[in-house]
């Protein structure tokens, strides 16, 4: 079985943003997207409005939010999953705080209420059981972080069976050389970067719209089991006369179970 597996933080709808507010990069944010042919698409960053909009430009694929109690303000990391090739057998929001089952909760002086969606899905035409992770962490500081990665932990450890194989992915606001990174491998060692299979040379991933971005590192990951096979990984760079889908480039991975 083969999977291709897209992280991407679409950036909030704002109106500041001027010529790349999301009115004016929508339609080209859903075609990049749409390009690699994906099974899972995880966007952080958005809220409903939006999310929903951006529902009805991938028409092949699902949102997944039956398990969600929508809070109109708040930003989330989210799942489109291709419609009818899996099984959702489990789905949920957990906030990144003291207290997980809180929706809206904030916790750890984090700037925002963070939090990760996680899916116990099974594919339809394959025995693999996954357990994907969808998360977007604070932004401001690396002790907030890690608090917030280690409920992360604790919370997907409810989700993980023998059989199951997971994968973390999202914004991590951090870098691959981090302590945040640290305490995951740590946490779970079976988890490899899907990247350095098949990069050497590190990128950026967070660009502002400009295409590049000389001090800035890769702050999207997208973390596999070492028992799937990485068949590539790379940012997905595509851009329409230097006008960008979102502020972060897309992270693209293929994987052979």
């Amino acid at each position: 079985m083969k999977l291709c597996l897209i992280s991407s933080n679409i950036r909030f709808d704002n109106p500041a943003d001027g010529p790349d507010a999301w009115p004016h990069r929508r339609l080209l944010l859903a075609a990049t997207l749409l390009t690699q042919r994906p099974d899972i698409i995880a966007t952080q960053e958005g809220r409903f409005a939006q999310l929903k909009e951006l529902e009805t430009l991938l028409p092949d694929y699902q949102i997944v939010d039956q398990h969600r109690s929508w809070i109109r303000e708040r930003m989330y990391p989210t799942f489109f999953i291709r419609r009818d090739a899996f099984e959702i057998l489990r789905s949920e929001d957990v906030w990144l705080s003291e207290t997980p089952a809180v929706a809206g909760s904030v916790s750890f002086s984090s700037s925002f209420p963070r939090l990760m969606t996680v899916l116990r899905l099974q594919p339809k035409d394959s025995a693999l059981n996954l357990v994907i992770v969808n998360t977007h962490l604070d932004h401001v500081r690396s002790e907030t972080r890690e608090a917030q990665v280690k409920v992360l932990i604790e919370e997907v450890k409810k989700y993980l069976s023998p059989a199951a194989a997971l994968v973390i992915m999202g914004d991590f606001n951090d870098s691959p050389s981090s302590s945040v990174r640290k305490i995951i491998e740590d946490a779970y060692p079976n988890l490899i970067d899907a990247w350095k299979v098949w990069n050497v040379i590190e990128e950026t991933s967070h660009h502002g719209f400009s295409g590049e971005c000389q001090s800035g590192s890769r702050i999207d990951w997208i973390l596999t089991d070492r028992n799937l096979t990485v068949e590539s990984c790379f940012l997905d760079k595509r851009n329409n006369n230097q006008h960008y889908p979102s502020d972060h480039f897309p992270v693209v991975c293929r994987l052979k179970a």
